[in-house]
This record gives C-alpha cells, sequence and structure tokens, in this order.
C-alpha cells in the first residue's frame, strides 16, 4: 500500500476514534446535553464503540488507529520501521482532527458549560492521584494488555464441515471493542486510559488551539505520560509476543 492510502486511512480512522470517543465524554460531561452525568461505564462503551468505528474505516491499513499498536507490530516483526512514521503522523493529526469535529458538535454546549475551565478531561486524560512514575506504570500496563491481545489475538478457522469456527476474527473490530471496554473499566480508574498516544495527544493540541470559551491550561506537565506509557506498552507487547512458540 502506498504511503499516501496509509496516510488518508490511519488519518481518517483515528479522526472517527476521537470524534465519537471525545464525544462521548462531551456528552456525559457537559452540563446542557442529554446524557449529562451518564457515568463511567456509559464512557466506556463509547470509547469501545469508538474504536470499532475507527478501525473499521482504516481497515485496509491494518486498523491501528493508535501509534502503541503500530510501534508493537513494528517491535514484532509485523511491520516495516520506514512506515512507522506515516503511520505516526497521520495518528496524530487525525486525533486533532477528530477533536476538533467532536467541539463543532457541542459547541453550544460548551459556550454554556457551568464549568468550562474544567474541560480537558473532555479531551485529554489525566490522573486522580498525580505520580508521574505510577502513573506511567498504569499507562505501561493497559496498553501492554491491549496491543497483546491484538497481536495474539486468535483467528476463526474453518471446521470439516467447511463452516468457519466462532474464533476472535469472527467478531471483526467488535472484539477490540470488548476489550477496550474491560481495560477501561478494570484498568481506567487511576489516569483515564489513555493506552493511545495519537488519541491523548492530537486532542490535547486540539484543546489548546480552539477557542473554548473560559477552558483551562492543557496541563502540558502530564501530557508525556499518556505518550510515553503506551509507546513502552506496546513495545514491550511486541517484544514479548516475539519471543513466544508459533502455534
Amino acid at each position: 500500500m502506498s504511503a499516501g492510502a496509509i496516510f488518508v486511512f490511519e488519518l481518517l480512522g483515528t479522526a472517527t476514534l476521537t470524534l465519537l470517543g471525545c464525544g462521548v465524554v462531551a456528552n456525559v460531561t457537559l452540563s446542557r446535553t442529554l446524557g449529562n452525568n451518564g457515568g463511567w461505564l456509559l464512557v466506556n462503551f463509547g470509547w469501545g464503540f469508538a474504536v470499532f468505528a475507527g478501525a473499521s474505516i482504516a481497515a485496509p491499513t491494518g486498523a491501528h488507529i493508535n501509534p502503541a499498536v503500530t510501534i508493537g507490530m513494528a517491535v514484532n516483526g509485523q511491520l516495516e520501521w520506514s512506515q512507522v512514521p506515516i503511520y505516526l503522523v497521520a495518528q496524530v493529526l487525525g486525533g486533532l482532527l477528530g477533536a476538533v469535529a467532536c467541539w463543532l458538535t457541542y459547541k453550544l454546549q460548551f459556550d454554556t458549560h457551568d464549568d468550562p475551565a474544567n474541560t480537558l478531561g473532555i479531551f485529554a486524560t489525566g490522573p486522580t492521584v498525580r505520580n508521574g512514575t505510577w502513573n506511567l506504570v498504569t499507562e505501561i500496563i493497559g496498553t501492554f494488555v491491549l496491543v497483546f491481545w491484538i497481536l495474539l489475538s486468535p483467528g476463526a478457522s474453518t471446521g470439516s464441515n467447511g463452516i468457519p469456527d466462532f474464533g476472535n476474527a469472527a467478531l471483526g473490530y467488535a472484539g477490540v471493542a470488548f476489550i477496550v471496554i474491560g481495560i477501561g473499566s478494570s484498568l481506567g480508574g487511576p489516569t483515564g486510559y489513555a493506552i493511545n498516544p495519537a488519541r491523548d495527544l492530537g486532542p490535547r493540541i486540539a484543546y489548546a488551539l480552539m477557542p473554548i470559551r473560559g477552558k483551562g491550561t492543557a496541563d502540558w506537565g502530564y501530557a508525556w505520560v499518556p505518550i510515553v506509557g503506551p509507546l513502552l506498552g506496546g513495545a514491550l507487547a511486541g517484544a514479548l509476543a516475539l519471543t513466544l512458540p508459533a502455534t
């Protein structure tokens, strides 16, 4: 596949991911929406199906939509390192564009929100207890689970009767959605589970640039955690998967 095609599909897939993912957080957070106070579970389901939609759009490129997945696959030997920069740039830019689209969708609700200074969480993650080292560990573990599952997820095979057996591949990208929902429900409490640098960095840049009334800071002092943690988690998953015997 050409570099241009990789760029376009990864950009569109990641933009869809952040539009719907940031969108569900906006729906829960902003005061004048129909989903206000919908809760953590609604956020998890929203992000899970945002992954499903984004991955489905980016299917021609392998549906990475996440630099941690791209790095994990490169470490694992499933992707040429020369293609990695194309994926990463497209993903971050897609994350930014999706966040802008989310803001445009909820423009009136942002303008009338009763606590506009605390709207960064709609777009980017943050810790409940701030400690760089342990926040990093949380992001490494959550991303490791995601990427390791992607790399080792068994596919559907064909039985003796010619009918495909039901495997994870039969679920398509819905299987990844379930994993994301599970990670969010189980491991997402401490840091908001970025598990994807593009999902955090792109929208964080967008938040810093967009004219949101009364907004707070983009918290750049924390921004390195949801970048470094997922990249390390993805690389560790790729390296460990590489050492396992073939089945």
